[in-house]
């Protein structure tokens, strides 16, 4: 019966039993005892917390290493202005667009490319007779190889800092020799460059056996050098052939000054 003093259930005696009972008494217990580590054990284990480099940033005592966790790149990583066939080949010619902003322009197309209008006219004729006389050649009188070296070495390095490289390429007019333009300059002057040579095959970028290095913002400075070099041709032979090179600088380079230089350098 109910009630206080309704009757209890014997005491259990262990050697009364049986194995079954006893199994299930000890199961009861074994889980009991697990649910209780895995509290204790939660409640004791340290939280562990992802920084990325924005918290980092919030927190001074981490060490600076930690800001570069979580950055991501993606490789190759090419796009207009950021070729990196283009960039050894302009590396090749001692320039290295460090802004990753240079323009190879082989037609009229690679200008929309580089943000720049197209020509106005094409061709363009150019007559440059009267500013040969101001780009002497190199180890002549009017200009020594160390001024020349010094100069062509100082715009080297004031077009590899430079915000963006516009870079015509094609024949000199008439004939099939290659001339490569690296400049600082765009608008007002790569439209015409292309419109005055004649467009040759693009090919996988290389160097050109003329190259012309124009600087816009620097003191006024015009030269050409003429020099042999060993090639390597296709057949692995060694050839010598003359390669040149054209500095044009100045506060705003003159597109005749420039063609006088390739005329002068084609010619020798």
């Amino acid at each position: 019966t109910n009630g206080p003093h309704a009757a209890r259930p014997p005491p259990t005696d262990i050697k009364t039993m049986n194995a079954a009972t006893i199994r299930t008494l000890a199961r009861g217990a074994a889980s009991k005892a697990v649910r209780l580590s895995a509290t204790s054990n939660t409640a004791a284990r340290p939280t562990t917390r992802l920084f990325s480099a924005a918290a980092a940033q919030t927190a001074p005592e981490l060490p600076d290493s930690i800001t570069r966790v979580g950055t991501v790149s993606a490789f190759p990583n090419e796009y207009p202005g950021q070729n990196y066939l283009f960039n050894w080949s302009l590396n090749a010619d001692g320039v290295t667009p460090l802004k990753k902003s240079a323009f190879r322009i082989a037609k009229p197309l690679d200008l929309k490319v580089a943000g720049l209008d197209l020509p106005k006219k094409s061709p363009l004729n150019v007559n440059a007779k009267g500013e040969r006389s101001k780009v002497p050649e190199a180890g002549s009188a009017g200009l020594d190889f160390d001024t020349f070296d010094d100069v062509l070495q100082s715009t080297k390095d004031a077009l590899s800092l430079s915000d963006s490289l516009f870079c015509p390429e094609g024949h000199v007019p008439g004939s099939r020799t290659g001339v490569r333009v690296i400049s600082n300059v765009g608008s007002s002057l790569a439209p015409d460059l292309v419109a005055y040579l004649d467009r040759m095959p693009k090919k996988d970028p290389k160097s050109q056996p003329i190259t012309c290095y124009v600087l816009s913002g620097a003191e006024e400075f015009s030269g050409y050098a003429i020099e042999e070099v060993e090639e390597v041709m296709e057949d692995k032979s060694r050839v010598a052939v003359s390669v040149a090179t054209v500095v044009v600088t100045g506060k705003s380079p003159s597109l005749k000054r420039i063609v006088a230089g390739v005329e002068l350098s084609a010619g020798g």
